[in-house]
This record gives C-alpha cells, structure tokens and sequence, in this order.
C-alpha cells in the first residue's frame, strides 16, 4: 500500500513492514512474517520492479515477527540484511529473554496469533549471516537511511530515519495498537525486554525530520518526532 512518494507498507495494522523506493532502487524496512513474501512481490510488480531492484533489508530488531522474510530475500537474491550488533544473536538464533506478556483479551490475541499462523509465522527462519550496524550508521542504501540506537524493546532495537521519504521506522520502539489488546493509540508495546529503557529511547528521536513514525504494529502515525514521547506516556495513562 503507497503511503506517501517512495514509501510503502506491506502487511497490516497487525504484522507491518515498509518499502522505500527511490531512483537508485529499493530498501526495505523489516520483513515481518514469512507470508509477507507475497506482499512484497505485489507492491514490487505495482511499481515495475522486482526484488532484483532491493539492495537491502534493515531489521529494526530481531524478533521472529520482523526477520519473516528475510533469510529468503538475503539466500535466494544475496540481498544483505542489516540488524544491529546487539540483536545478531537474536536475528540469526532467536535466543532471546522470556518477557511477561502483560495485559491481554481474548479475541485480539486469538486475531494476532491466528494472522500470524495464516502468515507462516510458526515456521520462522532466522537470517543465516547478517551485516552488523551501530547507533550513528548512514547505510549505503536507497535513501541513505541513518540508523537511530533505541534500547529498550531489545538491546538491538532501532530505529531508521529515510529523510527522502520524510519518515521514521520505529519497529517495537512503540506501537499504535497493542496487539495483545486491540487497543489502539501510541503506546508501549508488548513483549519489551526493559520498559524503562523503551520510554527513554523515545527521546532520541525528538529532533528528527519526519512527517511519519511508522511501527512494527499499528496504524501508520503522522506526527512530529518530537510529539512522540509524551504522546506514548498520554496514551498509557
């Protein structure tokens, strides 16, 4: 789905990843769940190209909902997938601390796991090799993306700033819909491995450029960077 000029989401208010296009080719932004795989050859071939245009995949972290397609995409067309060093380990293993699960209901949990299942995401297949990034990177990829530390969600979180696209990918720095509870709105999101240090990540992008945050789960958001700190702790009250 075209959100705005060079940029792209694929998947749902559920399970979310991101497309940025440019003349220079493409980079993705996650890889959500497995089944994903079909919606990015869709929203590829709505705009003439294909994966041999991708030159890279960016994990915002490692969990298994954000690595679906990757080892595909980085096996069969050798596009590198780049995570921070912090969540190698993760993206490649799923080693990862077990987190409570906090509040939850019934039907948005069933929904979330059963999109999940329809989305192959039982059959997760971590990245085999990875090319480690670090707080301050600005990739040589399509739109220079300029990569952001936000510990807290995992050690590894971050978030990625596409200055061409007028964005910020958040991943599980924050959500606009817990997918536990259905509740929409800017909030913390769940299975957080240090919740004090997700909230004070938030202020690391107050002074970026951006038009749009863009979660992992959730609505895409049109606010100010600056806005989002104390949106979230509004929205958690």
């Amino acid at each position: 789905m075209k959100l705005a000029p060079h940029l792209h989401r694929l998947g749902n208010d559920i399970v979310a990843c991101y497309l940025v296009d440019t003349d220079e080719g493409i980079t993705l932004i996650d890889a959500g769940l497995p089944g994903h795989w079909g919606d990015l050859q869709r929203e590829l071939g709505s705009l003439g190209k294909s994966v041999d245009d991708v030159r890279g995949l960016i994990l915002t972290h490692g969990d298994s909902d954000h690595i679906g397609f990757a080892e595909r995409l980085r096996r069969e067309h050798g596009v590198p997938v780049f995570v921070h060093a912090a969540d190698s380990v993760r993206a490649r293993t799923g080693e990862k601390p077990k987190t409570a699960m906090g509040p939850m209901r019934l039907g948005p949990t069933l929904g979330f796991f059963g999109y999940s299942i329809r989305k192959n995401g039982l059959r997760t297949h971590y990245v085999s090799e990875v090319t480690e990034i670090s707080d301050g990177d600005v990739l040589d990829l399509p739109g220079s993306p300029v990569i952001i530390g936000m510990p807290g969600h995992s050690p590894g979180s971050v978030a990625v700033h596409v200055p061409v696209a007028d964005a910020l990918f958040v991943g599980d720095a924050l959500t606009t819909r817990h997918v536990l509870t259905g509740r929409g709105g800017p909030q913390p999101a769940p299975f957080t491995d240090d919740p004090e240090a997700a909230q004070a990540s938030l202020d690391r992008i107050a002074d970026l450029p951006a038009s749009w945050v863009l979660p992992g789960h959730g609505a895409p958001w049109r606010i100010s960077p600056a806005e989002v700190s104390e949106a979230v702790k509004k929205g958690t009250v």
